[in-house]
C-alpha cells in the first residue's frame, strides 16, 4: 500500500504523518484490496481540512472533513472513511454471495 500525504499551506510534520498513517492503516486493515492512499491536509484561515482518496480494486473512495482543529478533522475523516470502506466491502461480499445463491437455485 502506497500512502502519500500532501500539505497545502501546511508543513507535514513527522507527528502529523505518523498520526494520519496510523489511523489510515487501522481502517485499511479491514479491506485487503487497497492499492494506494492519497491524503491532502490544508489550512484556510480558521478551517482545517482533511481529504483522502483510497484507491481500491474497482473503485475510488473520496472523503473530506472540515473542522477547527486539524487532529479533529483527521479523526472525523477516518470515521467517515471507515464507514465507506465497510460499506464497499459489504457490497462486494453480498454481490459474490448472490451469485452463489442464484447458481444453487438455478441448479435445483
Amino acid at each position: 500500500m502506497n500512502v502519500q500525504i500532501t500539505g497545502h499551506h501546511l508543513e507535514i510534520t513527522p507527528a502529523i504523518r505518523d498520526y494520519l498513517t496510523g489511523k489510515i492503516e487501522r481502517v485499511v486493515s479491514h479491506f485487503d484490496h487497497v492499492i494506494a492512499v492519497n491524503a491532502i491536509l490544508s489550512v484556510e484561515k480558521l478551517k482545517q481540512k482533511a481529504e483522502v482518496t483510497v484507491h481500491l480494486s474497482g473503485k475510488d473512495v473520496h472523503v473530506e472533513a472540515v473542522e477547527e482543529d486539524l487532529y479533529a478533522a483527521m479523526d472525523s475523516l477516518v470515521d467517515k472513511l471507515d464507514r465507506q470502506v465497510q460499506k464497499y466491502k459489504q457490497k462486494v461480499q453480498d454481490h459474490h454471495r448472490g451469485e452463489k445463491i442464484s447458481g444453487v437455485i438455478a441448479g435445483e
